[in-house]
Parts: C-alpha cells; structure tokens; sequence
C-alpha cells in the first residue's frame, strides 16, 4: 500500500545547488508588518510559515537562511507579534505570527489571528505555507484551524515536522501517522512532507531546494 504524505525524496544535484544559491546570498530583513496596509507590494513571488507558538518557526527560518539572529528566536510562545518579511534573492519569505496559545492578552492574540487571517486569503503572490508541526507531538487541533483556512483560501501548505531530533524510534512514527491521517482531510494539502531538524540541520537542505524549485 502507497504510503500517504510520504517524506520528500532527495532532492536531485540541480535542486539543491539551486536552493543553496537561493539562500547563500543577501538575507535582509524588510519590515514587521502589524496591518494589511502595511505589507510590501506583492512584486515577487513569497512564500510563509505558519505554526502554532513555540514550534519552532524563528530557529528554523535561521537555519535555512544561514543566518542566526535573523529571525528572533524565543522560548516565550507568542513572541512573533508581527507578521515579518525577508529577502532571499528574488523571494519573501515569510514568518507568520504563532497561531493558539501564546503568552500576551486575549485582545493582543485576537489582533494577530485577524491578520493572519487576512493575509492568508489576500495576498495574490503567496505559492505556498510550510505548516510547522512539533514532531514531538504531531498535529493538533489548533494546526487543524490553519488547515481548514488553508483550504477555504486555496492555498496550498505543506507540513514540516519540527524538532525531529527530540523523538526516537516509534514515537516519531506515531507523531507522523497522526499528522497523516489530519493530513489527508484537507484538499489544500501538499502530498509529502519535510522532516527537519533545526538544531541538527536535519532536512534544512531539502526544504531549501524545496523553495527553490516552487513555480511560479
């Protein structure tokens, strides 16, 4: 039997020499946007993470941008209160507000839910959301809620396994046959997922070559 949201085959020599020149350039950081109004002009083409707070989003943007303290990085859930824009080559690259719980008052967490809404269903350049998901844990209800936006918006996301290197032997594969079968109930849903390791550098060359090779 054909297994479901298989992990990614390795990418071939060209795709990954190309996501490795995408992100060995100049990564800048262009603004933190609080408001729809203040997003940049969609002039290229962008792709985002989403994920629930503290999964990861902040260390794994650093790590595939090579870059340390480009994204800020934080124990705190609900740090990133901002929907924040970066540069690599001719791409945004997106780091969305941590969706659930977070440690900030109900109005503040309601504003950034709002937007994160609001982006998600209007931004015409946006080709793709890497859904992040704590390996430890699999997915859960709150990543079900960004799912089915998702699929009401006709954006394509694909899963990304986080902090891979925290779980051992079958826990990791109970964690990725629960995200499957959540998986497989959204039509919005990339057929495989990435499995990475921020911390390790599990996965950070494939999700690169990943990018890279998005059409446009």
């Amino acid at each position: 039997m054909e297994l479901r949201f298989p992990p990614v085959d390795t990418p071939d020599v060209e795709a990954l020499e190309k996501g490795r020149l995408l992100f060995a350039g100049q990564t800048e950081f262009v603004k933190g946007v609080v408001a729809m109004d203040g997003l940049p002009p969609a002039d290229r083409l962008e792709v985002c993470f989403a994920g629930r707070s503290n999964v990861g989003k902040s260390s794994l943007i650093n790590a595939l941008t090579g870059r340390k303290g480009l994204a800020r990085a934080s124990n705190t859930p609900g740090r990133t209160q901002e929907i924040n824009y970066f540069t690599a080559g001719d791409l945004y690259v997106v780091d969305l507000p941590g969706y659930g719980f977070a440690n900030a008052p109900v109005a503040v967490v309601a504003k950034w839910q709002a937007l994160l809404k609001n982006y998600l269903q209007g931004r015409p350049t946006l080709r793709r959301v890497f859904v992040l998901i704590d390996a430890r844990h699999g997915a859960k209800a709150v990543d079900e809620e960004i799912m089915t936006l998702l699929d009401r918006s006709a954006v394509t996301f694909q899963a990304v396994m986080t902090k891979t290197d925290k779980v051992k032997g079958s826990a990791l594969q109970d964690a990725l046959d629960a995200t499957r079968a959540v998986l497989a109930k959204h039509p919005a849903a990339y057929p495989e997922m990435i499995l990475t390791s921020s911390e390790k550098g599990d996965g950070i060359e494939t999700l690169r070559a990943v990018i890279a090779t998005i059409e446009p």
